[in-house]
């Protein structure tokens, strides 16, 4: 089996992307104790069924991503005590991040992404975390979020079910089991036939109605997510976003900050300048830059009336190469 489907397979990563990352740090292998250790030089080598693993690194293994890395360097250097927080992780995609205030002691982490399907299983199916999809960020607000939050702990029902007890009884139901009829026989109960045809045109409407998304619906909390409540504010606010500013995303987190709550998010200088000021792969070769970068991201805190504790390098690089930095903001209490 190629090796880093090996490693998903074997529960030592998450993903095929993680399980490549720790090849590149060192991943060994052998069939018995006596045997000696043999070396996984690329993601494609062949690892037998049954085979010991070893990983040379795991640090890797430790999040659903790189990301919990990162974050994890973050609240270091910043201090932030995470344990018994109510957390908002914006642009939580595979969930790196919520992953990593989770394993801090975070009490529920509400995740937003503009994407669909992307977070894993493991913390989709855990109760502290409430996932949403489809919801871009810059347009958030107080209300929207909680809009979105009802409906990711929730399923869609029909608002008035299908009747299946009161089904009109077919004529001559009765030859089903082989019956006869006599002059004793009671037709009287009988469903007509206008009564039947009706019955079949109301049932293809309905599926039809269904099929076409217009049948009415009532929203109804999902089996063991009766009791989650939606946080109206939060502690901590984190994010990892791609493709944007974060000055054009700030405005819409600023009011779902708890008072004397915390924001602390990645800054990727590459979508943060103009594009000629990026160099060749997107990476920001000009170290100037990043002083340019601190400058308005700061800025922007500072007009929404947030406190810059902090501007500090992220503990690992980008995937692409690119030096990131973490923002520590706090609003007034």
């Amino acid at each position: 089996m190629r090796a880093d489907v090996f490693l998903v397979e074997g529960g030592h990563a998450a993903t095929r992307s993680q399980a490549q990352r720790l090849i590149a740090a060192g991943v060994q292998w052998r069939l018995a104790s006596s045997l000696p250790w043999n070396r996984v030089a690329k993601n494609g080598d062949d690892i037998p069924a049954g085979a010991e693993l070893q990983l040379l690194d795991a640090a890797e293994a430790k999040y659903l991503s790189r990301g919990g890395l990162k974050l994890e360097g973050a609240l270091a250097a910043t201090g932030i005590q995470v344990a018994g927080l109510r957390c908002l992780d914006v642009g939580q995609s595979t969930g790196g991040f919520t992953d990593c205030l989770l394993q801090h002691g975070a009490a529920q982490v509400v995740g937003v992404d503009v994407g669909q399907g992307q977070l894993h299983e493991r913390l989709r199916a855990d109760p502290r975390v409430i996932g949403v999809e489809g919801l871009n960020a810059r347009h958030m607000t107080p209300e929207t979020l909680l809009e979105a939050c009802e409906e990711a702990l929730s399923e869609r029902v029909e608002a008035e079910p299908e009747d299946n007890d009161t089904q009109p009884e077919a004529p001559y139901a009765w030859m089903r089991n082989g019956g006869l009829v006599d002059d004793a026989y009671d037709d009287s109960q009988d469903a007509k036939e206008h009564e039947i045809e009706a019955f079949k045109a109301e049932r293809a409407t309905r599926a039809r109605e269904r099929a076409e998304g217009r049948l009415a619906t009532l929203r109804r909390r999902l089996p063991g997510r009766e009791d989650v409540a939606i946080p109206q504010a939060f502690g901590l606010v984190t994010g990892d976003l791609s493709f944007i500013s974060l000055t054009l995303v700030l405005p819409a987190l600023v009011p779902l900050l708890a008072p004397g709550g915390d924001l602390l998010m990645l800054v990727k200088p590459q979508f943060e300048l103009q594009p000629g000021q990026v160099g060749k792969g997107g990476i920001v070769r000009d170290a100037d830059l990043y002083a340019e970068v601190e400058r308005r991201i700061r800025a922007c805190c500072a007009d929404l009336g947030l406190q810059v504790i902090g501007w500090h390098g992220s503990a690992i690089q980008g995937g692409d190469g690119n030096r990131e930095f973490f923002i520590h903001a706090r609003r007034a209490a």
